[in-house]
């Protein structure tokens, strides 16, 4: 099997990434469609649903995400050694929650495990280690998220064909400063577009979520209701082919990653909460022509502690990740990276020289 596409940095380089998925013809994640008077918000609330639900079962976390109309980005850590720690049966309980799985995998499962010869077992444990690799494969994640995404929105509008525009796009985050902008980059997404005011009144991202707490329809009784009459078609993925929604919608939904300013904690975001709040409402209010007048003059702490040009940062807020291209770092975590690809030049350096580099001291 080929590495996909979109992942064109190993896991050994970094184990952050921040992707987005686009939907392909006239589709909508979300919003009314002035053509059809069709509105589409509950998308929103399947896709973060879907989201906290996958992340539950792989071994990968989010720390940030964004629902818009046509659509979403995630920042996300895959945690390869959590996944290697798990047992063959955690593993494949794990991936049998999603997919039915081969009959030999649910003998295995079952009482029957006893009543199976050494070789049936030596195949279900070969098979476990393929999908041990696949539930911290980012690929598979996005694949997952995404098949399941399109089928209930094709269900729903009574078509066939593509959903979404192709294969996901990611860039690796290469350092804390590639993270923080990232981060921010994904929770003001509906502020950069006009859509809310404040970040914490941007529905269906990551930012609200931690402040004010996700929308009450996300998993609700009634959103299940909402769908229930809709019949999916069944996909099947390499082979696997993916339980109905009935099955997986009592599936328990992962939290976003904590913060910890120590950084003694692998799994979490490397920053104070309190620190990154300040710096996204310092941002927040900088992108809103009408406050520009009221900014405080004193820069977030964390561009001091992390060594960014706030100036810079504010002015890259709307283009940041597009001038980056598959990787996003200082000067210094892009150098190297060239250097382990053999490479001349990687896009972005000129950005990472601007942003990622404190101010000089007058």
């Amino acid at each position: 099997m080929t590495a996909p596409r979109s992942v064109l940095v190993s896991l050994e380089d970094t184990p952050w990434y921040h992707c987005v998925c686009r939907c392909v013809r006239r589709a909508f994640l979300c919003g009314e469609d002035q053509l059809s008077g069709m509105n589409f918000d509950h998308r929103r609330g399947w896709i973060v649903e879907r989201i906290q639900q996958l992340t539950s079962l792989f071994a990968i976390d989010v720390a940030a995400y964004a629902v818009m109309s046509n659509h979403y980005h995630l920042v996300v850590r895959i945690d390869r050694e959590r996944a290697l720690e798990w047992s063959i049966e955690e593993v494949l309980r794990r991936w049998t929650a999603l997919f039915t799985g081969p009959l030999l995998v649910n003998r295995y499962l079952s009482d029957s495990r006893a009543e199976m010869t050494q070789a049936e077992v030596a195949e279900v444990e070969a098979l476990a280690e393929v999908y041990r690799g696949r539930l911290h494969d980012l690929s598979w994640l996005m694949r997952t998220l995404n098949e399941h995404i399109a089928r209930r929105a094709n269900a729903e509008d009574r078509v066939k064909g593509r959903f979404w525009e192709g294969r996901f796009k990611s860039q690796a985050l290469l350092d804390e400063r590639a993270l923080l902008a990232a981060m921010a980059y994904v929770d003001l997404n509906p502020v950069r577009a006009g859509l809310a005011e404040t970040p914490e009144t941007s529905d269906y991202t990551s930012i609200q979520e931690r402040v004010v707490g996700l929308p009450e329809e996300i998993g609700s009784e009634a959103g299940s209701q909402e769908t229930a009459t809709v019949t999916a078609p069944e996909v099947t993925l390499d082979g696997e082919r993916l339980r109905p929604e009935t099955e997986t919608q009592v599936l328990p939904q992962a939290p976003l990653m904590p913060f910890d300013a120590t950084a003694r904690t692998p799994w979490a975001v490397p920053f104070a909460f309190d620190d990154y709040l300040e710096l996204v409402d310092w941002t927040g209010q900088a992108l809103r022509e009408d406050k520009s007048g009221y900014i405080e003059a004193r820069e977030p702490k964390i561009f001091t502690r992390l060594g960014i040009n706030g100036e810079q940062f504010t002015g890259y807020s709307e283009r940041l990740l597009k001038a980056f291209g598959t990787a996003v770092g200082a000067p210094a975590s892009l150098v190297n990276l060239c250097a382990r690809r053999q490479a001349k030049y990687l896009r972005g350096i000129q950005a990472a020289r601007a942003v990622f580099v404190a101010k000089q001291a007058a």
